[in-house]
């Protein structure tokens, strides 16, 4: 079939109701920016993941960012997006403007640079993400060892995603596919979702990021429903085994561990913490486990989890904008409620 037949059969689609949960941040991206929801049956219903490393990262960490922030002789550094995020108190940008001291960078490797500028300083990096990221910590670990940096720690927020769609499959019944992430599954192979989906009796496809690649994967989860396989239609990035080199660095110097998300709690070797041999560079990593967040009222938990609509909270498009936002799933150009507001995902 070509795209212009799959686009028919997916408005007309007229069967069971199936719904298919998005997992990668710039999956939810890519969906709203080509309305990829018009295009459906009012059968075929898409919700966001937890793909967005900033909207899983639990109040308690930027809680301690904060703390950090504010200790004399220590600078947090971090990316733009994390400046924005909620804590239970305050965000990083707010620490920023009562005296904390917070850097923002492009990218971790600046970290040297200004390291070794000011050693009487600690600097001490928010390194959150997945799978996708993790390497890049991994080499510049390698790189501050080769260097002999002493002023460089890490508070870490890595996570690892099929105990996460593991616990989601547990705490919802009602997905009937994935659309697996891109980005992670170049790290981690196709094939590491493969025993979620001979668990659970259903399909994954592993997508690119263009819209007519996303339509083609809604397509394939329709054709596939209710049989356990993993299909790769990514297959220009995405092998089976996935990148050996990427997982080796990390091992060498990364383990996982029991690490809590936001809206799923604490889910076992879901986290990668650095090794016992490297705490020297760890700035606290595994003591954060506290859900708590700014507003209650936000909805982001069960935004995360498919369990709502970013519509559905009563903040949304309210209180809550990219201008003033609440939870972490506004702040994040990956967030769902950000995508929502933006590009009117859904016909709010």
């Amino acid at each position: 079939m070509d795209i212009q037949d799959i686009k028919k059969f997916l408005k007309e689609y007229d069967a069971e109701p199936l719904t298919f949960m998005e997992i990668c941040g710039t999956h939810t991206a890519s969906i709203s920016e080509n309305a990829i929801p018009s295009l459906l049956s009012d059968k075929i219903r898409l919700i966001s993941g937890p793909g967005c490393p900033v909207c899983v990262t639990v109040a308690s960490y930027i809680d301690e960012l904060c703390r950090l922030s504010m200790e004399k002789d220590n600078c947090v550094v971090t990316f733009g997006d994390m400046i924005r995020v909620p804590g239970s108190k305050m965000s990083l940008g707010q620490a920023k403007s009562s005296g904390g001291n917070v850097k923002m960078v492009y990218s971790p490797f600046e970290i040297l640079a200004l390291a070794e500028k000011d050693r009487e300083k600690t600097f001490i990096f928010a390194a959150v993400g997945f799978e996708t990221t993790t390497p890049i910590y991994a080499l510049l670990i390698e790189k501050i060892i080769e260097k002999s940096i002493k002023n460089i720690r890490f508070l870490t927020a890595l996570k690892t995603m099929p105990n996460a769609i593991d616990s989601i499959c547990q705490m919802n019944h009602k997905i009937d596919g994935f659309i697996a992430p891109g980005h992670v599954c170049v790290i981690t192979g196709a094939d590491a979702f493969a025993p979620l989906a001979e668990k659970y009796g259903i399909p994954f496809t592993v997508s690119g990021f263009k819209g007519e690649e996303l339509i083609a994967a809604i397509y394939s989860l329709v054709q596939l429903k209710n049989r356990p396989i993993v299909l790769n239609l990514y297959k220009s990035a995405v092998s089976k085994q996935g990148n050996k080199k990427a997982q080796e660095i990390v091992n060498k110097y990364f383990e996982p561990y029991d690490a809590s998300w936001r809206g799923l709690g604490i889910i076992k070797d879901s986290g990668i913490a650095l090794k016992k041999e490297y705490a020297f560079y760890d700035a606290g990593s595994r003591e954060l486990c506290t859900d708590g967040q700014k507003n209650s009222s936000c909805s982001c938990s069960e935004v995360i989890t498919g369990m709502k609509s970013p519509c559905e909270c009563s903040l949304f498009s309210k209180i809550c904008t990219p201008l003033n936002p609440q939870g972490a799933c506004m702040v994040s150009n990956e967030g769902a409620c950000f995508h929502y507001y933006i590009n009117n995902r859904g016909s709010i």
